[in-house]
């Protein structure tokens, strides 16, 4: 759940539990990308989204790992936003790609690190009937037909074109429900954190996920692990058939 105006969330939901850090970092060490979008960009200024920054005491394990599974130094970073509405100056761009549409593109350009690589995806202007949905081009070209104006799918798509196959997203709610919607979810790694929060009437906090009716899709329970009062559940998102 999203906390508003009080910051990155995940620490006060969490209780800044040392075994959550943890956990975070080992799925880091594992992938070849972390996909988040501009809200969780934006209430983390200083992080760099690396296995070792989110667990200290861990990194050398984590690099250990990485290198046993062939995997690059450091995972990429992958920030999804539409406007391009984000700090060009967080140290977490030098070596990120962001997925950004024209617009992004203009309020961006010539402000991020030379190393900031900066693609785009914006529909055109007639879409096709078969309603394809491609990769996206490098800075300044246009990829081919949806009438999303911020098409993750084509994201995902156009990494994985580009080697980055095994990805990880950290949210937010938004940017999760369009992978659920588009089915690109695998598995999800829940951690149930003993601490409670309110909702007052007006409150406009998001949930785990935002903008999207999953009709109650069932999940398969792949894994439990137990620290202290916190639970660690591990579901598929596709159930092997009975």
């Amino acid at each position: 759940m999203a906390l508003g105006d009080r910051g990155e969330s995940g620490h006060l939901i969490s209780a800044d539990s040392e075994a959550d850090r943890f956990v975070m970092g080992l799925l880091r060490s594992c992938v070849d990308a972390i996909l988040i979008g501009a809200g969780t960009f934006r209430n983390d200024p200083g992080h760099l989204w690396t296995p070792g920054s989110i667990y200290p005491k861990g990194a050398a394990l984590f690099d250990d790992n990485r290198h046993r599974l062939g995997l690059a130094a450091q995972p990429t970073l992958v920030v999804v936003t539409a406007s391009g509405a984000i700090d060009p100056n967080h140290p977490a761009l030098r070596d990120a790609i962001v997925a950004t549409t024209s617009a992004g593109v203009s309020r961006l350009r010539g402000r991020v690190p030379a190393t900031t690589r900066i693609v785009t995806f914006d529909p055109t202007a007639a879409p096709t009937a078969s309603r394809e949905r491609s990769p996206g081009a490098v800075a300044g070209e246009t990829p081919s037909v949806t009438s999303d104006p911020m098409p993750v799918a084509n994201v995902v798509a156009w990494l994985r074109a580009h080697g980055l196959s095994t990805l990880l997203t950290e949210g937010g709610p938004r940017l999760f429900a369009s992978l659920l919607a588009d089915k690109l979810v695998d598995q999800l790694f829940l951690t149930v954190s003993p601490v409670l929060f309110g909702r007052q009437g007006n409150d406009d906090r998001r949930s785990l996920v935002d903008g999207c009716d999953l009709a109650g899709s069932r999940l398969e329970l792949l894994g439990a692990r137990r620290h202290g009062s916190h639970l660690f559940l591990r579901y598929s998102l596709s159930p092997a058939p009975e």
